[in-house]
Order: C-alpha cells, then structure tokens, then sequence
C-alpha cells in the first residue's frame, strides 16, 4: 500500500462557492482507476504547537503500489492539478 499526502493553501480572499468547486474537483481523482482509497479533509479545530491548521484542504490518497501511483501521475482526471 502507498500513501500520497497533498495539502492546499488557498488564497485568503477565496469565496465559500470557489471552496466548494476545488473540493468537487479533487472528488473527481476517486475516478482514476488505481486510486484505492481517497479522502479529502479540512483542519481539525486543534490548537497545539505542533499541528498545522493553515492548510485549506488535505487530500489523502491510498494506492496498491507505485505502479498505481504513477498511473495517477498521468491521469487525465489530474491535470487540473
């Protein structure tokens, strides 16, 4: 299993529906064939010195292998991204 861990910063001026559309957009890498498990998240409301939460979104995605990984690279449905 291999893990692929991205997390966004959008820009501080970004509206609630643009927030919306990027979220649907990363919804859409569920389609690409090698993509086991994905999961699309926001910052938990912690405050400790060590746990970033400046982030906008974190996109987690679940491969078999490497192989699948590069499959995902070269996707189509990622190159919004």
């Amino acid at each position: 299993m291999l893990a692929h861990h991205v997390l966004f910063w959008l820009k501080a001026d970004t509206t609630d529906e643009q927030k919306v559309a990027f979220r649907k957009s990363l919804e859409t890498l569920n389609g690409v064939e090698s993509v086991k498990t994905l999961h699309i998240g926001t910052p938990a409301p912690i405050e400790r010195a060590v746990v970033d939460t400046t982030y906008t979104f974190s996109l987690s995605i679940f491969f078999e292998d490497l192989a699948g990984h590069d499959v995902y690279q070269v996707h189509p449905c990622t190159l919004p991204f």
